[in-house]
């Protein structure tokens, strides 16, 4: 984690490139997230097939391939990093060609769109804890009325005034999301990988 954090301090949003092409990516976990598998076996999301999805920050894109795949869903992956959605594509084709994945490099901030699901694994907690306020904003704006925001909320961990990843606590989602959500899922998850057991929740929102 130590040479992520030195990364950003000295290069900024360009230290996420810069961490992708030294392979300094500690979230990355190689695999699915189980919380994110159970969701969508659950088979509660009433999303209609054929609809979009949005995975911000999407890193090899492990995620999107699951949800285009479990949900019938038109998912964009995006990254900051060009390196990483080269490693999203270079993934995609080598396990799913045909899932319904396109990736783009692009800035959440700066997006455009109206989405059945948005998808958040580690990036709330990896921007600077000034722009949450801007991120509820955006949520609010890319998720269409009726449409969910899925929520991993990872590292739950002891009070730090360093990151990424920084700080955060689920209530701290409440805070910048505001009205306008109906929670659906709010829960501890029954599985997780090992190096998040009793450090994560799950959260699932949907826009009213």
């Amino acid at each position: 984690m130590a040479q992520l954090r030195a990364l950003i301090q000295t290069h900024n949003e360009q230290g996420w490139d810069e961490a992708w092409k030294v392979a300094a990516t500690p979230w990355d976990a190689g695999k699915v997230q189980p919380p994110l598998k159970d969701l969508i076996d659950s088979r509660i999301l009433d999303v209609p097939r054929g609809g979009k999805a949005l995975v911000p920050e999407c890193g090899r894109g492990y995620d999107a391939v699951c949800i285009a795949d479990g949900l019938g869903l038109e998912t964009l992956g995006t990254d900051i990093s060009p390196t990483a959605i080269e490693a999203a594509q270079e993934y995609l084709n080598a396990t799913s060609p045909t899932s319904a994945v396109r990736y783009k490099v692009a800035d959440f901030f700066a997006l455009e769109g109206s989405f059945d699901l948005v998808y958040d694994y580690t990036f709330f907690v990896a921007i600077p804890p000034a722009r949450r306020a801007e991120w509820g904003r955006q949520m609010a704006k890319l998720v269409k009325p009726g449409g969910y925001l899925v929520t991993i909320i990872f590292p739950i961990d002891p009070y730090t005034e360093v990151g990424p990843p920084f700080y955060v606590r689920p209530e701290h989602y409440d805070e910048v999301l505001g009205d306008g959500w109906t929670k659906v899922v709010d829960k501890v998850p029954e599985n997780s990988l090992e190096s998040h057991v009793n450090r994560e929740r799950i959260v699932v929102r949907r826009k009213m």
